[in-house]
């Protein structure tokens, strides 16, 4: 059997999308991903595809240097939004930090990754979409991991901490 991908149909792509996000949701992000492959095979700039596969990526992440962030970074760089890239750019530098604390990496060099997701976050508040106040979540989520504790304290909290609580974004 000859190992070779199969393109699918142009009109199965709102289909996929609905199979990729159900998938993220399920918490399978490999399922998810290949799902955006697929579809941005056939369409290279769709936009739900490509914020969809940063996030499937993003949703992989361990904290390890096998981290794919520089491709989820080109899939939301790729995004035609200046409000999209900066929030899902924010949302890349946030999960980094939050996965780099899973992994057990000290708090204090984590903190510049939360900042940079905050910055991120700020700069698409500012061209937000009216009454869309996702970004000012994301700020709000990083300033309350950054002032939970500090030194010892906020580590052991961050040892206990679920960054994978709630559903995916």
């Amino acid at each position: 059997m000859e190992l070779k991908l199969k393109p699918i149909s142009k009109a199965g792509i709102t289909e996929a999308i609905s199979k990729a996000e159900l998938y993220r949701y399920l918490n399978e992000p490999g399922e998810a991903e290949s799902i955006c492959r697929d579809i941005l095979a056939q369409e290279p700039h769709h936009q739900t595809a490509l914020r969809l596969l940063g996030l499937a990526i993003t949703d992989q992440f361990t904290g390890g240097a096998s981290d794919r962030q520089a491709e989820a970074a080109r899939a939301f760089n790729s995004l035609t939004s200046d409000y999209e890239r900066a929030y899902y750019t924010g949302i890349l530098r946030e999960r980094t930090a939050k996965a780099q604390l899973r992994a057990g990496r000290p708090p204090h060099t984590v903190a510049p990754t939360f900042e940079d997701a905050m910055r991120c976050f700020e700069a698409a508040e500012k061209i937000s979409p009216p009454d869309n106040d996702d970004a000012i979540l994301r700020w709000n989520r990083c300033v309350r991991l950054l002032q939970s504790r500090s030194g010892a304290e906020w580590k052991k909290e961050m040892e206990e901490f679920d960054a994978s609580e709630g559903p995916p974004v």
